[in-house]
């Protein structure tokens, strides 16, 4: 395997606090030595990273890869090959596939196709429950063992808060860790955007934010009844995000993650009728995105997770309340949450915290520093470069994304994935 010198980047590595400037070789596919600039010599293959900052790979743990059932939206590999391209070395694959990632044989199809397609590690998200009905668990153990990190039915919340309490001990006994849905579908069930002033002047029926309240609160119930971790996704409100903080306070095991699009996006931000900025949890206001920002500063977020979600125009140009909830954002969430370090929202180290470390402790899966000794995976970053992202740009199957056509400055100019250079 060839071994890389990457000279004279800006090291950022929180695992290790590190924040400076330093030569990184890589050898056999691990991370060989990190060195003052000058102090190691060799690397069958060199890269000048002067003026660029040097990362442990970023992870994000929340992607739709629609393999199974929907390859004409995204598959492993173009999902894969777009997060490459967004400098991310590992994503968490959720399972609202058809059929359900929610057994042993689908979590390896999974994997494999993902090591064939070899653009970025594939970590999955099994299925809480069969078919992600909320109704009887998946054997828990036998998805461990092919492979999976996580739990979860994303897209719908286990409504029964027995059958919770069953995902939580199970969990917590295999070694998964639970992510959470959490959205009250009763109150939630017709919404197309989130209810507000918006909602009725375009004339479309509402998600209120308490959906998302009601659920967060019943389930941090639930795990200070069993003691038992769970990670909650895609928090939209400012509710569900205090209601976090305090179970944190509490010292309860709960952690979460927001996705960029509510740290940038309103609902005023739906324009005419703009189903790319359909998504669910819909986009909420301004005070609900200040509130996600202040969370993502002060450390009751754990992570930035785009939520990938890739819909064609068959689900896309259609009429609002017919089209499909989600957008993608493997793409623009780095130069995104860059934004946020150039406007002193967080810092530098906070983006890596978020964006690659936190994400591996979570998953408790073997990324997130550049240790020596460890995997190889890193991602290096132009943090200067200006352009413009457009449609035929991306490398996903699908084009659903508010972000096009918008100035960024920032961008990975090199992923590293295991000692490789994959782009």
């Amino acid at each position: 395997m060839t071994s890389i010198l990457i000279k004279g980047g800006r090291v950022i590595d929180p695992s290790r606090n590190v924040d400076g400037f330093f030569d990184v070789l890589t050898e056999d596919g691990l991370i060989k030595a990190v060195e003052a600039p000058g102090a190691i010599s060799g690397g069958d293959k060199v890269i000048e990273a002067q003026g660029k900052w040097v990362l442990p790979g970023l992870i994000d743990m929340h992607v739709h890869l629609r393999e199974p059932g929907h390859e004409y939206k995204e598959t492993v590999a173009t999902g894969t090959r777009a997060a490459a391209a967004g400098g991310f070395t590992g994503v968490l694959a959720m399972p609202n596939t058809s059929p359900a990632i929610d057994n042993a044989e689908v979590v390896s199809s999974i994997l494999d196709k993902a090591k064939e397609a070899g653009f970025a590690r594939v970590w999955v998200a099994a299925a809480m429950t069969k078919g992600r009905k909320g109704e009887v668990l998946t054997e828990y153990e036998d998805l461990k063992a092919a492979g999976a990190v996580a739990v979860t039915d994303d897209g719908s919340w286990v409504s029964s808060p027995k059958v919770l309490r069953r995902v939580l001990d199970y969990a917590a006994v295999a070694g998964l860790l639970p992510l959470c849905h959490a959205e009250d579908h009763e109150l939630a069930k017709g919404g197309a955007i989130h209810e507000g002033l918006v909602s009725t002047r375009m004339g479309l029926p509402g998600i209120p934010a308490q959906a998302e309240i009601n659920a967060v609160t019943r389930d941090i119930n639930m795990v200070e009844l069993s003691g038992k971790p769970l990670h909650f996704c895609h928090l939209s409100t400012r509710g569900a995000i205090e209601a976090v903080r305090t179970a944190k306070k509490k010292g309860l095991p709960v952690s979460c993650e927001t996705a960029p699009h509510y740290l940038f996006l309103t609902h005023e931000d739906l324009g005419d009728y703009d189903t790319n900025a359909k998504m669910n949890p819909p986009l909420r206001t301004a005070d609900d995105q200040a509130a996600l920002r202040e969370a993502l500063a002060d450390g009751t977020i754990d992570a930035v997770a785009t939520d990938h979600a890739p819909h064609s125009v068959l689900e896309k140009e259609v009429e609002f309340i017919d089209a499909a909830f989600g957008i993608i954002g493997l793409e623009t969430s780095l130069p995104l949450i860059l934004e946020l370090v150039r406007a002193g929202v967080i810092s530098p180290a906070r983006l890596v915290e978020v964006m690659s470390l936190n994400p591996a402790r979570l998953l408790n899966v073997e990324a997130g520093t550049l240790a020596p000794g460890r995997t190889a995976d890193v991602t290096i970053v132009d943090p200067e470069v200006e352009y413009t992202l457009k449609p035929a740009d991306s490398k996903s199957l699908s084009r659903n994304s508010p972000f096009w056509n918008r100035p960024l400055k920032g961008r990975s100019v090199c992923t590293v994935v295991g000692g490789r250079i994959i782009q």
